[in-house]
C-alpha cells in the first residue's frame, strides 16, 4: 500500500510539477526540490475520493525562497467544482475555508497556511470538501501520516538553494 501510494504520488503529482530532486518519501507524502526555479514542496494524493475522480487531485505545501514564500498550502480537487461551492479543508478538528480559483484552492494568507500546517501535525485525518459541478459532494481524503516529515524536508531542502 505504501509503495503504491508513493508510486502514484511521484508519477501522478510530481510529473506535472516537474520534480527535479526527491528529498524523501514519508508514508503517503513525498518532498521534492527544483533548484532551477528554485522551489521545494511536500505533496500527496488522496487516499480516498468520494465518487469517480475526473482529474488528478493532490495537496501540496510549497516553498519559494527567492520570493520569500514558505509553507504555502495548495489543493487540486478531484472533480470540477461548482461556482457556488467553496473549498473546505478539515484537519485536526479544525475547518479552514480556502480561497477557491477554478478547481484549486489556497489558504487566504500566511497565517492560515501556518494554522493548517499546525493542524496537520496533530491530525489523524485530513479532507478537502467542495460541491461538484454535478451537484454531488467532492470529498478527497488524505493521509496525514508522513505529512509533517515531508513538509519539514521541503523546508530544509529549500534552505540549501
Amino acid at each position: 500500500m505504501k509503495f503504491c501510494l508513493w508510486l502514484l504520488c511521484t508519477t501522478i503529482c510530481a510529473t506535472p510539477l516537474i520534480a527535479k530532486e526527491r528529498l524523501g518519501v514519508y508514508h503517503g507524502w513525498a518532498a521534492f526540490r527544483d533548484a532551477d526555479t528554485p522551489r521545494c514542496y511536500a505533496i500527496s494524493v488522496p487516499e480516498d475520493t468520494v465518487g469517480k475522480a475526473t482529474r488528478k487531485a493532490y495537496m501540496s505545501v510549497g516553498f519559494w525562497p527567492k520570493k520569500g514564500v514558505t509553507h504555502q498550502v495548495y489543493v487540486q480537487l478531484s472533480r470540477e467544482r461548482s461556482t457556488n461551492g467553496g473549498i473546505i479543508l478539515s484537519a485536526g478538528g479544525r475547518r479552514f475555508r480556502l480561497k477557491a480559483s477554478g478547481d484549486s484552492g489556497w489558504a487566504n494568507d500566511r497565517r492560515m497556511d501556518l494554522a493548517i500546517i499546525a493542524a496537520m501535525r496533530s491530525a489523524t485525518s485530513l479532507s478537502i470538501e467542495s460541491l461538484g459541478r454535478d451537484g454531488r459532494s467532492i470529498v478527497d481524503t488524505y493521509s496525514v501520516r508522513g505529512a509533517p516529515s515531508a513538509v519539514d524536508a521541503a523546508a530544509l531542502g529549500c534552505m540549501k538553494t
